[in-house]
């Protein structure tokens, strides 16, 4: 009996890991639903204050035997303080950016697990100070390899805008997303990455180094996976976020039954 149960716990402690190591997948065939705290500051002249909850649904859907689409989205609720001087407050949403992966379900060649496929800019802000008032499209697509604990590969993106307000800036931004990470086998996770973006009108980076640490954990059956970690701004456009500032998350795992 024993024996039994240390079986019994060796098995949930290894699918624990395996969920654990999916997350790391921005492509993994997993339902999974983040909320994704952020806190960055140094903003303008005033050294402003913003505060992110992104909510990023991740939904697999199955196309056929070989291939998966999946659907990544980013609703971002902001609230910012003088980031443009003594610009005031702003709260609500931000612009969503809608990304869809066409993926083959088997890893290719050497185990890389690739997918490719269109993203959308979605001028969804409620205030000028939210958002870019922008439609914009571009193609988007994410390379990796998972080895033993570990995770690495890159996301990357490119997005144009072709219409909204013509009084606003048009877009024409590059998104580089190169991240690593190391599950064990208690289900820990630690990751770095950077979410890099290079504005091609205004010729600048936008370059925070985020380090996290993630423990997937069980309230009742449903699987949670519990994230803190700080962020540097190793690069930021003028009157851009400087220093360091933190992330929390939380995300819900739906695995298949």
């Amino acid at each position: 009996m024993v024996v039994s149960a240390f079986a019994s716990g060796s098995a949930a402690s290894a699918q624990d890991a395996d969920l654990a190591k999916q997350l790391s997948n921005p492509i993994a065939s997993l339902i999974s639903v983040p909320f994704q705290f952020n806190y960055d500051s140094g903003f303008g002249p005033t050294d402003g204050d913003r505060v992110t909850l992104n909510i990023q649904p991740v939904i697999p859907i199955s196309l056929n035997e070989d291939w998966n689409l999946i659907s990544r989205t980013i609703v971002p609720v902001i609230w910012q303080e003088d980031i443009a001087g003594p610009s005031g407050d702003q709260f609500g949403l931000g612009d969503t950016v809608q990304s869809l992966f066409f993926s083959p379900k088997a890893p290719g060649p050497g185990g890389i697990i690739w997918g490719v496929g269109p993203v959308f800019l979605l001028p969804t802000g409620t205030d000028p100070l939210l958002g870019g008032e922008k439609w914009g499209a571009g193609p988007t697509g994410v390379a990796l390899k998972q080895s033993g604990p570990w995770t690495y590969g890159m996301l990357a993106n490119h997005i144009w805008s072709f219409a909204g307000d013509d009084n606003r800036i048009d877009v024409s931004a590059t998104c580089l997303q190169p991240f690593i990470s190391y599950t064990t086998p208690d289900a820990w996770t630690f990751a770095l990455n950077t979410e890099s973006t290079y504005d091609w009108k205004s010729e600048s980076w936008s370059v925070p180094v985020n380090f996290t640490i993630s423990k997937l954990v069980k309230f009742g059956q449903q699987p949670v996976s519990l994230q803190a970690g700080v962020r540097y701004w190793a690069e930021s456009p003028e009157g851009g976020a400087e220093g360091f500032g933190f992330r929390t998350a939380v995300t819900f795992l739906f695995p298949k039954k």
